[in-house]
């Protein structure tokens, strides 16, 4: 008797592993009960940070926390997003389509500064945070478009220390 029991018990550990989707966890055995034990609802667990994610950066898109700046050689074109609840170095808080001429540079800083005063409710200056921005200029500059680039705008702690949580007011 006793090999159908280590049988049986073997099964239902072999079976507990088995899920409809990879995702899915199977259910715990119930828990015994008594007629005495009432059922309280437990509280709800607390939100796990999302999963980093490698992404291009002129896919950015406000609110997305980078693990770390974007590389300065133009044959890295991916960064690594993370939760803004994890520790990350940059945060991009500004996207927006800007034209391509001479004052290429002051119109981004320019647009970069009113953005982050308004995303953050401080301007670079008080705010603790310096300003950064890439610019996809890999569009179609044929078309009739007076927007042609992307402006994307990024903040960093001003002492280089990580931020944690988002700098949205």
């Amino acid at each position: 008797m006793r090999p159908v029991i280590t049988l049986a018990a073997a099964a239902a550990v072999l079976a507990s592993g088995c899920s409809a989707t990879p995702r899915e966890k199977a259910a715990p055995p119930p828990a015994a009960t008594t007629p005495a034990a009432t059922t309280a609802a437990a509280p709800a667990p607390a939100s796990s940070p999302r999963p980093m994610r490698s992404e291009n950066w002129t896919a950015l898109q406000v609110g997305d926390c980078l693990a770390a700046p974007p590389s300065t050689d133009p044959a890295v074109v991916t960064v690594d997003v993370v939760d803004c609840a994890v520790p990350h170095q940059a945060e991009v808080y500004l996207r927006a389509n800007i034209p391509v001429d001479t004052a290429l540079s002051d119109n981004a800083n320019g647009q970069c500064a009113a953005g982050l005063t308004q995303y953050t409710g401080s301007s670079a200056a008080g705010g603790g945070y310096t300003v950064t921005y890439l610019i996809d200029s890999d569009q179609d500059r044929t078309s009739n478009n007076p927007l042609p680039s992307t402006l994307l705008c990024l903040l960093q702690s001003a002492q280089g220390q990580p931020l944690t949580g988002s700098a949205k007011h």
